[in-house]
């Protein structure tokens, strides 16, 4: 088990029971984003999660409801982040920067995780995509609003509120993408990069 998977062990998925159950999404982690969904066979799943295939359908009927398990959780954590922080109180500017610092410093630390919530979900059925589609566009309505808070206020200067805040967003979740953690930078340092990087975008030159 890597580092990140041992970390969110005990974290992002111990509302997940019984323990065979959290083994195998824990497994699908590592091999949807080592191998890619499609590539990737129930029985990599259960070898990785050293249980037998026959063992796996027990607790998931399909390889595509693990990662519909898998992006679910991701992505109510994910805003509950961004909820939480953007609600700390405070300017927008202030609030856009806790919110942008806590969502990438999320898709630092749980790169592989991330990884697979966001960029398989073309592979969800047509009924857990929509359910998850609803989630990220509550992520996006968390920074939509800190920004139409700080155009109204005259804190910033954005023509196009929609545009702008897809390009934050993303800026952040790319995080997942290319992120090292043998890199130079941690993850709470790239959180302060890219909520100076957002903040330069948003505010008004005075």
């Amino acid at each position: 088990m890597s580092a990140e998977a041992e970390q969110t062990a005990t974290t992002t998925w111990t509302g997940i029971t019984p323990d065979a159950a959290r083994r195998l999404v824990l497994a699908a982690v590592e091999a949807f984003a080592e191998r890619g969904y499609h590539a990737t066979t129930t029985r990599d799943i259960a070898s990785r999660a050293g249980m037998s295939p026959a063992a796996l359908y027990i607790h998931y009927k399909t390889k595509e409801e693990l990662l519909y398990q898998i992006s679910g959780v991701g992505h109510r954590l994910s805003l509950g982040l961004l909820q939480d922080a953007a609600n700390t109180g405070g300017t927008p500017a202030e609030r856009l920067a806790a919110a942008v610092r806590s969502f990438v410093r999320w898709h630092a630390e749980h790169h592989t995780t991330g990884r697979v919530v966001q960029y398989e979900l073309d592979a969800l059925s047509a009924e857990h995509y929509a359910e998850i589609v609803g989630l990220r566009r509550q992520s996006e309505g968390v920074i939509r609003s800190v920004i139409q808070d700080g155009v109204k206020s005259g804190e910033f200067d954005v023509p196009d509120v929609s545009g702008t805040t897809l390009a934050v967003l993303s800026l952040c979740i790319d995080v997942a993408r290319w992120f090292n953690p043998d890199g130079r930078r941690t993850p709470d340092e790239i959180g302060e990069l890219y909520a100076d990087l957002v903040l330069r975008m948003v505010l008004a030159q005075r």
